[in-house]
């Protein structure tokens, strides 16, 4: 059964730090490139970070308004998805989510997506 479960958000002043977590489970975690995406009150999902699987290097990738302030990371052996988000910003602000990169993880073909965490950013 596919499962991604995302934890760590909350509500944290500008500047401030929070660690966010997926837990992945039903594919196969390790051989995959996983992002990190955000979906901020009234607009669409934005891309803010990509990671390449161990067996390249697990390399990150970041949207150029998050870059320098986030740091995505894995756990192979927890099958477990990070984001490191530092100096926040009011407009950081969102439902951050984690899934399969390029193409989200399709469940009896439909698109699947966790239940996401909440980053709110204010002071």
């Amino acid at each position: 059964q596919v499962q991604l479960v995302e934890s760590g958000g909350g509500l944290v002043q500008p500047g401030g730090s929070l660690r966010l977590s997926c837990v992945a489970s039903g594919f196969s975690f390790s051989t995959v490139a996983m992002s990190w995406v955000r979906q901020a009150p009234g607009k669409g999902l934005e891309w803010v970070a990509t990671i390449t699987p161990p067996g390249l290097g697990s390399v990150g990738d970041y949207a150029s308004s998050v870059k320098g302030r986030f740091t995505i990371s894995r756990d192979k052996a927890k099958n477990t998805l990070y984001l490191l988000l530092s100096n926040l910003k009011p407009d950081d602000t969102a439902v951050y989510y984690c899934n399969r990169d390029p193409r989200p993880i399709r469940v009896n073909g439909n698109d699947y997506w966790g239940q996401g965490t909440q980053v709110t950013v204010s002071s």
